[in-house]
């Protein structure tokens, strides 16, 4: 799980540096939404309304630089949106302390951690599974199975 959450906390990294970066006005409900964020963020329809004005600045600012990705970036993103709100309230917390941990670390810390999470991701996925089965960390349970 360890790793599945740290994926996603990388993930976001840069999305979250974005997001603080944009200063503060009142983000739309759903309803006022653009067709076209709605249609990416659609995951987050049931809770978007719900959202803080930061996490709703957050979410589409990822939906902003969307229609320039690649496919298979477009792709991924879409699967970890999935598997973002699929987690449960405390494994949403985990990830959001990871990334404030992550914001802490002095940026050749982080890049370190960034070469050895592509190193992860690069290997076969027996091995991968290997090696999350032998961590100190028992195996992830649920939705979190699912990130990459």
């Amino acid at each position: 799980m360890a790793k599945a959450l740290l994926g996603l906390v990388l993930s976001f990294l840069v999305a979250f540096s974005v997001a603080a970066a944009t200063p503060g006005a009142k983000q739309p409900n759903w309803a006022e939404m653009s067709a076209e964020d709605r249609q990416i963020l659609a995951p987050l329809e049931s809770r978007w309304d719900g959202f803080t004005t930061q996490r709703k600045k957050m979410w589409l600012g990822i939906a902003k630089s969307y229609p320039t990705m690649p496919p298979d970036e477009q792709a991924k993103v879409q699967r970890r949106l999935e598997s973002w709100v699929k987690l449960s309230q405390a494994e949403r917390r985990t990830v959001r302390e990871g990334y404030k941990d992550l914001q802490k670390l002095p940026p050749e810390k982080k890049l370190t951690l960034k070469q050895q999470w592509d190193e992860y991701n690069k290997l076969p996925e027996e091995e991968r599974r290997r090696l999350s089965s032998s961590a100190k960390v028992p195996p992830p349970k649920g939705p979190a199975t699912t990130v990459q």
